[in-house]
């Protein structure tokens, strides 16, 4: 790593920490010439392709499935670390299962699956756009499809990590 005040190749690492909202590493390094101190941050280099219902494909983007979580949790009792925690949790798996495209019709159903465990209201606003209900009987249709005994045990589990 090439030191950005006197341009000297070497430095020593002093402190590594993950960063977790970014899927990388923060660096704090030691010019071993000049001796000043200066910060990197690393990531992973693996894109994941989503393609979209036109066929289109564009990256995949942690801060774009935050902004369609906050929208979707907005007024429920889901904190905004907790969307963060829940879009890093699904850029994660992806990763891990790795995979270099994933369609959104699959993205869309496992961040469901993650709401409903959560939160109905926010599961039911995520579906509403998600799957672009046509009438009130898609609506009603879903909502009747909610298991109230699995959002009870992750109410539990979220009042426990307060």
């Amino acid at each position: 790593m090439r030191c950005p005040f006197c341009n000297h190749e070497e430095s020593k690492v002093t402190d590594s920490r993950n960063v977790t909202e970014s899927n990388s590493v923060r660096r704090r390094r030691e010019c071993l010439k000049c001796l000043r101190r200066f910060t990197t941050f690393e990531t992973i280099d693996l894109t994941i392709q989503v393609q979209k219902r036109d066929g289109r494909y564009e990256d995949f983007r942690q801060d774009k499935l935050i902004r369609g979580l906050d929208a979707a949790c907005r007024h429920t009792r889901i904190s905004h670390d907790q969307v963060r925690a829940l879009a890093y949790k699904i850029a994660t798996d992806l990763m891990e299962r790795q995979v270099r495209e994933v369609k959104t019709s699959e993205l869309g159903e496992i961040v469901m699956k993650h709401l409903q465990a959560l939160d109905t209201i926010a599961y039911i606003r995520f579906a509403c756009v998600y799957r672009r209900f046509k009438d009130v009987d898609e609506l009603m249709d879903a909502i009747e499809h909610i298991n109230p005994k699995d959002e009870l045990e992750n109410q539990i589990e979220l009042s426990n990590k307060r």
